[in-house]
């Protein structure tokens, strides 16, 4: 009797928070420090309803007709939003899609039917590897090979060397999970140049693309015009709700918008994320120059700041310079303590200079973050950046 006395009581006492309820009490706090951090390098995405709500009441008279009829199955607004898109980067027609995994899913499979080669070749680092569970392979049924394994751009010498005949080439511009790396104007016509030696069709994912120009010195229709076909997103760069585009010969369009149903991507109404979309690409693509140029500011000032850290044994910047407005900083120290840096410096300075760290790689104790430049950034001095990230190294553990 005793012993079920003692059951009965240890059942019916307290036992202290899970580790899940850890998890999401830590996950409150970085959110609640590095978004309600009083200066930011980019439009938080950590914005309440109320905020986006406003932002898209705010803007949305300025780009479109609002006594317009809503849309309805892909009409209206959004089909203003695809000729927008498709006049932006030159092709003659444009397909709006919800994501851009359905996009480039569509694109690859259209190419793959009029090339009759279901071989995509494309970096192991590219979005469709890392980020999409093998929707590729699984739901379009095409199979990907890699001209190299290296964190780099291949180049047109490994597409020509290519042990077996693909249809298609998918560039990725920028490489985002490489450093957000660009190929030199050179090398990426080099690489088409290659791809049609073989040929085969060329797909740019072109999620960056609008950011990427300025490293090319080209505008936006000469760098898409290498390609058969770009996806460009709304939400990355143009903080845009949400939602992609594929642009490409008016026949290769006609059909992804038939795979788009199939998917499932043909929704009824969509004037929220093409207001949003459109209001992107009045208001922020005229700028994104100007951030790819900070970020070079930035970039300069934190490897400085780390330089003369005592408490930085070893860092880098890459690419360094940055390629576009996004780039990495790499830490030998772990992914946890560097968040924890980051956001105590963010709950007791009101500054925000770096957001979540991650484990780089299988090397225990190196770490990895994105630094993402918006509007925000603008107004960082070389002196502003320099200052955050002496105090961010203040934070990190001696040796």
């Amino acid at each position: 009797m005793r012993l079920m006395a003692d059951e009965e009581q240890q059942a019916e006492a307290p036992s202290g928070p899970s580790a899940e309820d850890e998890k999401r009490a830590a996950r409150a706090r970085r959110r609640a420090a590095l978004g309600g951090a009083r200066r930011t390098l980019r439009d938080g995405f950590s914005s309440t309803l109320r905020d986006r709500l406003a932002e898209l009441t705010r803007t949305a008279g300025d780009v479109h007709d609002l006594d317009e009829r809503a849309d309805i199955y892909g009409d209206g607004v959004v089909e203003a939003l695809e000729q927008r898109v498709a006049g932006l980067l030159g092709f003659p027609a444009a397909a709006f899609f919800p994501t851009g995994t359905m996009a480039q899913q569509a694109a690859l499979r259209c190419w793959a039917g009029r090339t009759g080669n279901s071989t995509v070749a494309l970096h192991p680092l590219a979005h469709p590897e890392m980020h999409e569970e093998d929707a590729l392979t699984v739901l379009t049924g095409l199979r990907t090979v890699h001209p190299t394994t290296e964190p780099r751009h291949f180049t047109a010498d490994e597409v020509r060397g290519l042990g077996e005949p693909f249809g298609t080439l998918m560039l990725e511009l920028p490489l985002r999970d490489a450093g957000f790396l660009l190929p030199s104007w050179d090398e990426l016509t080099a690489l088409v140049d290659a791809a049609r030696e073989r040929d085969a069709a060329v797909h740019f994912d072109g999620a960056r693309l609008w950011e990427s120009a300025t490293h090319f010195g080209r505008p936006l229709t000469e760098v898409a015009g290498l390609a058969d076909s770009v996806y460009v997103s709304f939400y990355k760069s143009l903080r845009g709700l949400s939602g992609a585009a594929l642009a490409g010969p008016t026949d290769l369009i006609a059909e992804a918008r038939s795979w788009r149903h199939r998917y499932g991507g043909n929704l009824f109404q969509q004037f929220p994320t093409a207001l949003s979309a459109l209001a992107g690409l009045d208001r922020v693509l005229p700028e994104l120059p100007s951030y790819v140029a900070h970020a070079r500011v930035v970039a300069t000032a934190i490897g400085e700041a780390f330089a003369a850290s005592p408490g930085v044994p070893w860092f880098r910047v890459h690419p360094d310079p940055p390629h576009t407005q996004e780039f990495q900083v790499w830490l030998p120290f772990d992914a946890d303590v560097l968040t924890e840096a980051a956001v105590s410096q963010a709950e007791e300075t009101g500054v925000a200079l770096f957001g979540i760290w991650n484990r780089a790689g299988a090397a225990p104790g190196l770490s990895m973050t994105e630094v993402s430049l918006g509007a925000p950034a603008l107004e960082w001095t070389h002196e502003d950046v320099h200052a955050a990230a002496t105090d961010f190294a203040s934070r990190l553990p001696r040796a």
